[in-house]
């Protein structure tokens, strides 16, 4: 029998000490096809609960294990802890793998520790304490804390609710067809033919264009936009809301940086037979004069530290640093500078980004508006739950379906 913990290691190795974001990592592995459920669940539940598991290993280890060694005990502590494997065969198999790796000399550190660790309490101070139930590092659990206060830890514990499916068509034939069967019922949200499902395995249908797979974010964001002449999608790949937002719009003009990035769009048109989207390969930080004043509406879904995905993208958690977040700030200003040039008189910007952080979205809107003063702010509104801020609308993962995000939108004065 192959040793469960072998394709987990070689996935999270790639995480933890390549620097890769887990579905690079897993593309680029030659896992056990048999077993790629069981490694991709384990991958997921290891990167969730990374500081709660260093935690263990730092109550009851002297000294920080080098970090091959310390990934074996995370996997091994994650499928004892939170999967209930029998305790005798995850040590022998974490013994076997720590040998494997060449570690023969921590192989006897491996079997007592796994032999004869102990659950440590909580820390007693709050934002530690937070940090080590949600599994977040310790700045992101303070700025949540300080943000959020007694829903911090539905801010960051809240679970991703499944697979959102957005259908273009037959929605009524796949619903019927997942009625009955040992799975539960796929969750309705506010918007017309989106649903939530727990699983969802892809079909011809997909590649038919009957469905899309699009994040209940992207949708509550499209809901949110008002129609028009047309669109400029500044951050566009991989074009799930440029499609969308072509139902309402004569034409989209969708920007992405990178040219494989602008095939993803040009990709996703041709399969959901969309004609009216033009990817375009741009700058969206430096202006384009044919641009100016062009466009009733633009969108900036802009570059963000993504901290209302965490339970979707584990591996933010560890790859995101607070130093980042004045760099991305700077980054989302100057794509809303680029962008006020770009709307029309009378036109809508709309600004939005997948993070909980106020310094991103309220502050981000409050900054622009003091920069800008030919723009007036307008709060858009959502059938989706959400807090109304000073200045938009925050979804949160608690009672927005699983998603945190945020939205606000400004009009150009005539």
């Amino acid at each position: 029998m192959n040793n469960p913990l072998v394709d987990p290691y070689i996935v999270l190795s790639k995480v933890y000490s390549g620097g890769k974001y887990f579905k690079q990592a897993l593309a680029e592995s030659a896992v056990e096809p048999l077993n790629k459920g069981r490694t991709v669940a384990i991958c997921y539940g290891v990167l969730e609960r990374d500081v709660y598991l260093n935690y263990i290993i730092s109550a009851n280890a002297s000294k920080t294990p080098k970090a091959a060694v310390r990934l074996v005990l995370k996997i091994a502590l994650y499928v004892l802890e939170c999967l209930g494997w029998h305790d005798y065969a995850v040590v022998d198999s974490a013994v076997e793998l720590t040998k494997k790796l060449g570690k023969g000399g921590a192989a006897g550190f491996v079997n007592a520790f796994l032999r004869s660790y102990k659950l440590p309490g909580l820390p007693a101070q709050a934002d530690e304490c937070l940090s080590v139930e949600a599994s977040a590092p310790l700045w992101l659990a303070k700025k949540v804390r300080r943000s959020y206060k007694e829903e911090a830890q539905s801010v960051l514990c809240t679970p991703s609710r499944g697979v959102c499916v957005r259908f273009e068509r037959r929605a009524d034939e796949y619903l019927a067809m997942r009625s009955g069967g040992d799975e539960p019922p796929p969750l309705s949200t506010p918007f017309k033919d989106v649903y939530i499902f727990k699983n969802f395995v892809r079909d011809d249908g997909f590649f038919a264009g009957d469905y899309t797979f699009q994040s209940i974010g992207s949708v509550a964001i499209c809901h949110a936009i008002c129609g028009g002449e047309r669109l400029l999608d500044m951050c566009a790949a991989p074009g799930g809301k440029s499609v969308l937002l072509s139902k309402k719009f004569k034409s989209v003009t969708a920007c992405e940086l990178y040219p494989h990035r602008a095939e993803l769009i040009e990709t996703y048109c041709r399969r959901m037979g969309v004609e009216n989207v033009t990817a375009v390969c741009a700058d969206s930080t430096v202006f384009n004069p044919a641009y100016e004043g062009m466009f009733d509406a633009v969108l900036v879904d802009a570059p963000c530290s993504g901290t209302g995905v965490i339970n979707e993208n584990p591996d933010i958690k560890l790859n995101r640093r607070e130093e980042d977040i004045p760099s991305l700030m700077a980054a989302q200003a100057a794509r809303l500078d680029t962008a006020a040039r770009y709307v029309a008189e009378g036109g809508r910007l709309y600004y939005s980004t997948c993070s909980v952080l106020p310094e991103e979205n309220d502050t981000a809107v409050h900054n622009f508006l003091q920069a800008h003063p030919g723009f007036s702010l307008q709060i858009p509104s959502s059938p989706l739950g959400h807090r109304v801020t000073r200045y938009g609308l925050q979804f949160l993962p608690h009672i927005s379906l699983g998603a945190g995000f945020f939205i606000s939108s400004f009009c150009k004065k005539s």
